[in-house]
């Protein structure tokens, strides 16, 4: 197996604890006999160990190895494969060498293991080659992800040679992309040591739609048409969804990520704390063949906090230019984001019967750096009951169980509670109402 990795050139760039680089390492000890036996079979089944973390992780299945391997390809970011992101695959003399290479791949692909496990006393490999996954509901990996790495990986398993397999995976590429961009909808931003920010793929992201938020047709359809001229590459503009809590401002962010993300749609979200990263985020998404919304959930500042600076200069005012791949959306119980007080006139100017305060200006700014602002308010009574009707319904309270006006009656008791009439306790209401129906129904 070490001869096969050594020879991998435009993807040989694998870090020295990566699961391959290591069973690499450990055929070549043990065929020359630098290690004792029980060494070796104890770092084999260290890597045995991860292969099946990362395998729990993405939910493999059937041969996790191929899975592995086909996890390599379509997340290792080099020259070729950002290129092929792009463009698709074009015609050039570094196809020679991805060629090679992907011949590598394909004798990895069937690496024959069972010397390995002779010489060392296991079968760690039989089985991992013929694996079969506890199907379990989908909660800690992406589904999008694992549905994918399976998929490619069958192909790439029944390539007949390098052309094919060359196919196979620079067809991924130019469809989905490459490396973690690729393969996930939503993202955090961490800071390493250095300084420098990486991005973690959220795994869990809700998959809520905007049919499943109830009313705000006009809120949705604004939001649906500036992210679609946003995805087709039409001028389009940064949005504010602002207005009272639990109206749904943030299931629409998220709905309509998930409904534009097979067009390239992805989503950073970021915090007050890390506005000071924005342009280092930035810098590492201009190139990329996505579109990506940063996302700022409720967003509001202090009269004290002064993080809304870097905002304003990245959303427009900078030196360097917003890249056409990049926008803001922010959600805020706010309509201005940052807190006013009668203080803030105390600066006011009189000229000529135009009054101007320096201070409140400088707070407006920043709302005005949104092309799009959209108004999410409370529904009135009568909107609140369609709503709870409408969500109990769908959480499976049948007419045989309460018609609709018990369950207007019962959303009305559930309200005054505390929860005031909104989208979120209209919510809250049906999760409760199902919880009531259970229980009673188990007695």
């Amino acid at each position: 197996m070490n001869q096969i990795v050594s020879n991998l050139l435009v993807y040989g760039s694998l870090p020295e604890d990566s699961i391959l680089w290591q069973l690499a390492d450990i055929c070549e000890k043990l065929r020359n006999g630098e290690e004792s036996r029980d060494a070796l079979r104890g770092r084999v089944f260290r890597q045995v160990k991860k292969l099946l973390t990362v395998s729990t992780d993405f939910a493999f299945d059937k041969n996790l190895w191929q899975n592995y391997l086909t996890f390599l390809l379509i997340t290792n970011e080099n020259p070729f494969s950002l290129v092929c992101e792009k463009m698709g695959a074009q015609d050039g003399t570094v196809n020679v060498f991805v060629k090679h290479d992907f011949e590598m791949f394909r004798n990895l692909f069937h690496y024959d293991f069972s010397w390995l496990e002779k010489e060392l006393s296991v079968d760690c490999f039989t089985h991992l080659t013929h694996y079969h996954a506890i199907r379990k509901k989908e909660l800690m990996y992406n589904k999008n992800v694992s549905e994918k790495v399976r998929s490619l990986s069958e192909k790439l398993a029944e390539a007949r040679d390098a052309e094919e397999f060359f196919a196979h995976v620079t067809d991924f590429y130019r469809d989905y992309g490459v490396g973690m961009f690729g393969l996930n909808k939503a993202f955090r931003i961490a800071e390493n040591e250095d300084g420098s920010v990486r991005f973690l793929p959220i795994n869990n992201m809700d998959t809520v739609m905007l049919s499943d938020l109830i009313g705000y047709e006009s809120q949705k359809q604004k939001l649906v048409e500036n992210t679609r001229a946003f995805c087709e590459g039409k001028a389009a503009n940064n949005v504010l969804l602002f207005g009272d809590s639990g109206t749904g401002k943030s299931t629409s962010v998220k709905a309509i990520v998930n409904q534009f993300y097979p067009q390239g749609l992805r989503m950073i979200e970021i915090y007050k704390h890390q506005f000071k990263d924005l342009s280092a985020i930035i810098s590492q998404i201009k190139n990329r063949n996505y579109r990506f919304i940063i996302y700022m959930d409720d967003l509001s500042f202090e009269e004290f906090e002064t993080e809304y600076k870097f905002l304003k200069a990245v959303i427009e005012g900078g030196v360097e230019t917003r890249p056409e791949n990049v926008l803001i959306y922010a959600t805020s119980n706010r309509r201005h984001l940052i807190k006013e007080t009668w203080k803030d006139r105390d600066d006011m100017e009189h000229n000529e019967d135009v009054h101007r305060s320096d201070t409140m200006e400088e707070k407006l700014s920043l709302v005005n750096r949104f092309g799009l602002t959209i108004f999410y308010a409370k529904p009135n009574k009568a909107g609140f009951n369609e709503m709870a009707v409408a969500l109990a319904r769908r959480a499976g309270i049948t007419e045989a169980m309460m018609d609709d006006e018990e369950i207007c009656l019962e959303a009305n008791r559930f309200e005054m509670r505390g929860g005031g009439f909104s989208g979120r306790t209209a919510q809250q209401f049906a999760n409760y109402l199902l919880t009531k129906m259970d229980v009673n129904h188990s007695s």
